[in-house]
């Protein structure tokens, strides 16, 4: 029951004013009130400072400044064979399997459309057709940067305009269609396993997606923006495990494959976490059974 009242009360709730009015909060630069607030959230979240390139509270200008801290340098190394795929972000994996009938599994009971996914570009779709997806959520206490899981040149960015519910288990479990209802920057790039999406969730509380090529996205009130690359502007290129954009408060990252191009690694399953930089997948054919143990000894 209280599952459901906390689904049912997001369905009336302003997603956008509150996520707006959290904006100024988080962008506050008064001193003792960012200060109280970047403390509150290290000692409530138990957030891992010594990993950060500025470990305290008042090394930040404003709490968002704080969320999207920097790590230390060779706080998350990649595996030392380039042909693995890695996680784009900290997190938990809420789900990850395989795109079946144009159908992404969300949570017991409830899957959602590849094509509302991508905003409704079916073309696009095809291309992720019978693939594989990861969905990775990224809890306040995580590192909310989220970076390119294997090298690729950028074809297209896809804003998605939409609500802005909780993207928790909770509400995965009782809102159904929450990917695919949800504000969300699609990214799609080339790679040497053939198409990969990048999808960055919104949420409540999320005052705003950034990409590294583009800055902040702005929401396109109604209708979905699309920006393609390539040709028709300067290239963006980015090698595995650089970052791709960042959360400004935190969210979900998706990765969309195409058919028979990976596999994920059969270790990783449903509510274990993941470190940027972990090997997530090998090329399709290739032995997927590596273990924790030795996804370690290669970084």
């Amino acid at each position: 029951m209280k599952e459901k009242l906390f689904a049912a009360i997001q369905y009336i709730l302003p997603h956008h004013l509150i996520s707006r009015s959290m904006h100024y909060l988080v962008d506050c630069r008064i001193r003792w009130v960012k200060d109280s607030l970047i403390r509150w959230a290290i000692d409530h979240y138990q957030v891992n400072m010594d990993e950060a390139q500025r470990p305290k509270a008042e090394d930040y200008c404003n709490f968002n400044d704080f969320f999207t801290r920097a790590l230390t340098d060779g706080a998350r190394p990649l595996p030392d064979d380039n042909s693995l795929v890695v996680s784009p972000a900290d997190g938990t994996i809420s789900q990850i399997g395989d795109i079946n009938d144009g159908r992404i599994f969300q949570a017991k009971g409830h899957d959602y459309s590849l094509v509302a996914l991508l905003g409704g570009d079916l073309a696009l779709a095809e291309r992720f057709m019978g693939g594989k997806f990861a969905t990775i959520y990224l809890s306040p206490k995580d590192y909310h940067r989220v970076h390119i899981p294997v090298a690729g040149e950028l074809e297209q960015m896809i804003h998605v305009p939409g609500r802005l519910f909780s993207v928790n288990q909770t509400t995965a479990e009782t809102v159904p269609n929450l990917f695919a209802r949800n504000e969300r920057v699609v990214t799609v790039f080339a790679t040497q396993y053939g198409p990969m999406a990048v999808i960055m969730v919104g949420a409540i509380n999320v005052a705003s997606i950034e990409t590294v090529w583009a800055g902040q996205v702005t929401p396109q009130r109604g209708h979905v923006a699309t920006t393609t690359y390539g040709k028709a502007s300067q290239p963006v290129q980015l090698g595995r495990g650089e970052e791709l954009g960042r959360f400004k408060l935190g969210s979900t990252a998706i990765v969309l494959f195409g058919k028979e191009q990976v596999e994920w690694l059969t270790h990783w399953h449903a509510g274990q976490t993941i470190r940027l930089g972990e090997a997530l997948a090998c090329a399709h054919g290739a032995n997927a059974g590596t273990s924790p143990d030795d996804n370690k000894d290669n970084q």
